[in-house]
């Protein structure tokens, strides 16, 4: 299986445990309906001058990683609906309803999450990310059905639904437009390379890959003079100000994961490390008084390499805090 297939077999497996967890959200409980085979990046991006635009039906549970036009009718009651949106690392997604026919005061529901919900947890988390939760989600019952557009801060969001009557659905046109200081990043592919700029601003931004990896960082730029080590309970990069942090955990919200390593201090790498939990996540710190700048490889650890990590491996256990 390709390395796009395992991605996407992957996130849908994360989305089905998601849609089955214990969450607040209560659209996000249950799916009845989800296809583990379809895939992120299963269809060419058609974005050529002159081209139709892609277009497909969506399913109750659902992962896109294209532009077009997407349409769902339902065949029955479907009260726990969600679809993944992921964008290029570069890249903000925007969602734009182009029709709609549901029963608002009758209890069906179509949002818009700026980010991802899995489990409860979320992606950016709560302190990377630049609006408060409530804020996070746009309500197209509330605001009126048709014409209404919203743009993610990130590559990443999440379209939330509910319909109770056959027949009734929406279309939806998701496009995406360059974003030329990405913060808070989950990568589309388990392999691939990185940089993370952040021009004096003071935020927090993160890298998430969903997948046990090698992380190599081969350029990190900040702009004051510390320490390089791996973090111990009672050490830390925090007193410095600008620092890159490495977590670990089985989630996804990068402030409930087992802090690693912090990197302190510029340099031109390597430092390699092995991060053999279910996600893993280089987390820059900016205190809005430089140019912070960090690059970074990575690719997916082999079952066998996560079975038996040794030599410059991060060992502590995977954990995601409450």
């Amino acid at each position: 299986m390709s390395p796009a297939c395992r991605l996407g077999c992957h996130l849908l497996l994360l989305c089905l445990a998601a849609l089955r967890g214990h969450s607040q959200e209560p659209e996000l409980r249950e799916a009845e309906d989800y296809d583990p085979f379809l895939l992120f990046g299963a269809s060419p991006k058609r974005d050529a001058a002159g081209e139709e635009p892609y277009r497909r039906t969506l399913r109750c549970v659902d992962a896109l990683s294209l532009q077009g036009q997407f349409t769902f009718t339902a065949d029955r009651p479907q009260l726990h609906c969600a679809v993944f949106l992921i964008a290029e690392p570069g890249e903000l997604l925007t969602v734009r309803i182009d029709r709609a026919s549901l029963d608002c005061p009758g209890g069906d529901l179509l949002k818009v999450f700026d980010g991802w919900i899995l489990k409860g947890e979320k992606f950016p988390s709560s302190q990377d990310h630049p609006l408060p939760t409530p804020a996070r989600y746009m309500d197209f019952c509330t605001g009126g059905l048709s014409g209404q557009s919203v743009t993610s801060s990130q590559n990443v969001a999440m379209i939330l639904f509910r319909v109770h009557h056959p027949g009734n659905g929406f279309t939806v046109t998701v496009r995406t437009d360059p974003n030329l200081f990405p913060c808070n990043v989950v990568s589309p592919t388990p392999s691939g390379r990185f940089t993370l700029v952040v021009p004096h601003q003071r935020r927090n931004c993160s890298f998430s890959v969903v997948y046990p990896v090698v992380i190599r960082i081969s350029d990190l730029a900040l702009g004051h003079i510390g320490r390089l080590h791996v973090k111990l309970p009672s050490a830390g990069c925090g007193g410095t100000g600008d620092f890159v942090e490495l977590l670990g955990g089985t989630g996804l919200d990068p402030s409930k994961m087992t802090p690693l390593a912090d990197l302190c201090y510029p340099f031109r790498g390597p430092a390699q490390m092995k991060i053999g939990c279910d996600s893993a996540v280089v987390r820059m710190v900016s205190s809005g008084k430089h140019v912070n700048r960090v690059t970074v490889e990575y690719r997916q650890l082999e079952p066998q390499e996560v079975e038996a990590q040794s030599g410059n491996s991060l060992g502590q256990p995977c954990v995601s805090g409450p």
